[in-house]
């Protein structure tokens, strides 16, 4: 049952989200993207095989490793400007790496993993490319099967390995940029860099609710059932993304 998770999770929400992209743009598309798909379904997993304690601290290391996400789009974006996608995405993947190694020797706290993450949330949109808003472009869908395949193949490596590594690196290993990996390649590829920055400033936007997800669970995983905490999780990530969507129009019409 895991495994057939694993290898149809993903995937199906990759080609939604690239049919959201299609209609919506990119922007959009990076919103969706920023959902919980990958680390939520692993975290759950991890709760009911290792225990709600064991999760809870996993929960944490995600949050703090939202940084990591964040960190591989913003220099995804800058990179993708000169150099091609592999070049870009080596990159991404180095400064990753790196901060994902500094979080697993500092093991942040539930105080410190927060502020990391909203430091990272308010910073990294200052940081990223100036670019125009663009319409959503008319694209052929004949690259979606590739996309799904990665995010499969993907999302079954870092699981398989994630179980291994304890709570910390379980944690990192969860918020492993597969989708934003995805969609920053294929982007790149077929829309150009623009696209991928307006992906990221669309993820950036998304990702305040996936703090807030991983908080309510750390939060309730001791405190009641796995299925209660989860689905309040899920409520308030939606919340979150609702009042922030409302305050984005009110600014965006005054």
């Amino acid at each position: 049952m895991l495994l057939i998770l694993k290898l149809t999770i993903v995937p199906i929400f990759i080609g939604l989200i690239t049919l959201v992209g299609r209609k919506w743009g990119s922007s959009v598309a990076g919103l969706v993207g920023a959902f919980p798909v990958v680390a939520g379904p692993i975290i759950i997993f991890i709760a009911l095989e290792q225990g709600s304690e064991f999760a809870a601290l996993t929960s944490i290391s995600v949050i703090s490793a939202t940084a990591c996400l964040l960190i591989f789009g913003l220099v995804y974006s800058w990179a993708c400007i000169r150099w091609s996608w592999i070049f870009a995405l080596l990159s991404a993947l180095v400064a990753w790496l790196i901060l994902a190694l500094t979080l697993a020797m500092t093991t942040p706290s539930l105080g410190i993993a927060l502020l990391i993450a909203i430091s990272s949330l308010i910073i990294t949109p200052l940081l990223l490319p100036r670019t125009k808003p663009t319409t959503p472009p008319n694209t052929k869908l004949h690259d979606l099967p590739w996309r799904m395949l990665v995010g499969a193949l993907l999302t079954f490596t870092v699981t398989s390995l994630a179980g291994a590594l304890g709570e910390v690196w379980s944690g990192i290993l969860a918020v492993f940029p597969v989708i934003g990996l995805v969609l920053a390649v294929f982007t790149h590829t077929t829309l150009g860099p623009t696209h991928v920055t307006q992906v990221y400033r669309g993820m950036v936007k998304g990702l305040y609710s996936f703090v807030t997800f991983f908080l309510t669970l750390t939060l309730l995983l001791s405190e009641t059932s796995i299925l209660i905490a989860v689905l309040s999780s899920v409520v308030v990530a939606i919340v979150t993304q609702v009042i922030l969507q409302f305050i984005a129009r009110s600014i965006t019409k005054n």
